[in-house]
């Protein structure tokens, strides 16, 4: 009696064990390994590619057979009240005249042409600079330096006298207007003006002679201080002129065939709001960059009340050939420094990403080079939405991993 109670109670139990056995065993999903992810009912966004607890309840995961959308990486398929929600439109790109304008950075830059350089014409010692700082503006005529000159003081005297032997012998034995005539061509050489030679007779003791600015403009470089000697065609200072500038503007290769360059250019200044200029492309570096792949352009505009400054930024307005191309609205395109994509309805509510290679851009459209053909139905407005939504899903962007190295 004992030992049959002992084995019902045995067989009891075991029965027992063997109902939470079952009742506690998750139900497998079959299929493929690379079919199932694992995810959270709780959390949805979190997707793992093995089991484990979720990271944010530190609930068990649960196991999810794919479904062909998610087994294609670059495809996305939304549901018709996501459609409509998102206010996804469509449209099907033709060749078309892309529009005729260019715009470009660019910056102001001294005018080259208006740069003077005033150089001692006689060695000497400057004994006193009227102008010491770089960016004092200096008028034409005004006095720039005082330089004590042995060499020229030696032929002042020469000068005054010749002069007044002629006063005293006149022209008998020895021509002094021939004499004369030669001393101030040496002292006009040396950078003296006919006014300076004419007052030597009455001011022939100063040992100083004052130099003159024959340009106006604002002090570039300096290359000399006060009490200096400096030898002949030693530069003292260079003067540049700000009437006119010149604009340098960054020029794409891709973009250098769509340039007109006898059309006119506008100008506008960041920093000074409804200012604008016209002027004309007046030079094209044929030097191209081999890194950056950019050429610089040359506009001339006017600046009379020189209010513009070297270094301020610009914008280019330029008017180019039209062409027929394939092109998109701007925001149809995603952009994220490194390549362009965009997304391409392949069926009803589904849609997937491409990589495409952008050109000119220009009336709120972007030049589309390769990557579409004419036919394609492509997103048009909602693109980002898209992106975010596929983020969303597969936790990374469908830019991530491409590489533009193919694109022809």
């Amino acid at each position: 009696m004992k030992n049959a109670f002992v084995r019902y109670f045995i067989v009891s139990a075991v029965g027992l064990l063997l109902i939470v056995s079952c009742k506690n065993k998750k139900p497998e999903v079959s299929g493929r390994v690379d079919d199932i992810y694992y995810t959270c009912s709780m959390d949805p966004q979190v997707v793992e590619a093995k089991p484990g607890k979720c990271p944010i309840c530190h609930m068990e995961l649960t196991a999810v057979k794919k479904s062909a959308q998610q087994k294609n990486d670059n495809e996305l398929e939304l549901s018709p009240e996501q459609m409509q929600l998102g206010n996804i439109q469509v449209d099907t790109i033709h060749d078309g005249a892309m529009g005729n304008q260019m715009v470009l950075t660019g910056t102001l830059t001294f005018d080259q042409t208006k740069i003077n350089t005033v150089s001692s014409r006689v060695d000497g010692r400057i004994e006193r600079l009227y102008f010491k700082n770089i960016g004092d503006f200096i008028a034409r005529g005004a006095r720039l330096f005082d330089l004590y000159s042995e060499t020229l003081n030696n032929a002042k005297q020469e000068y005054l006298l010749a002069v007044q032997k002629r006063k005293i012998l006149g022209n008998t034995v020895i021509d002094f207007d021939q004499v004369i005539e030669s001393a101030k061509n040496k002292l006009r050489l040396w950078g003296m003006s006919e006014t300076q030679i004419s007052s030597l007779q009455n001011d022939g003791n100063n040992t100083f002679t004052s130099f003159y600015s024959t340009e106006s403009g604002y002090i570039t470089n300096l290359n000399v201080q006060q009490g200096e000697y400096v030898s002949e065609g030693t530069t003292i200072v260079q003067l540049a002129g700000l009437s006119t500038l010149w604009v340098e503007a960054q020029v794409y290769t891709a973009q250098l065939g769509q340039l007109n360059k006898s059309a006119k250019a506008t100008v506008s200044i960041p920093d000074m709001p409804g200012r604008e200029m016209e002027g004309e492309i007046e030079f094209v570096n044929p030097e191209i960059n081999p890194e950056t792949r950019i050429n610089l352009i040359r506009i001339k505009i006017t600046n009379d009340d020189h209010q513009l400054k070297p270094g301020m930024a610009a914008r280019v307005v330029l008017q180019t050939v039209k062409q027929k191309t394939l092109s998109l609205p701007v925001n149809a395109v995603l952009r994220n420094g490194k390549m362009d994509m965009i997304w391409v309805q392949v069926s009803q509510n589904k849609f997937t990403s491409r990589m495409v290679e952008t050109g000119s851009e220009g009336n709120g459209l972007l030049e589309i080079r390769s990557g579409l053909k004419d036919g394609d139905a492509v997103v048009i407005n909602g693109a980002y939405l898209l992106q975010s939504e596929y983020i969303f899903r597969k936790g990374a962007s469908p830019m991530a991993g491409m590489d533009m190295g193919g694109m022809k």
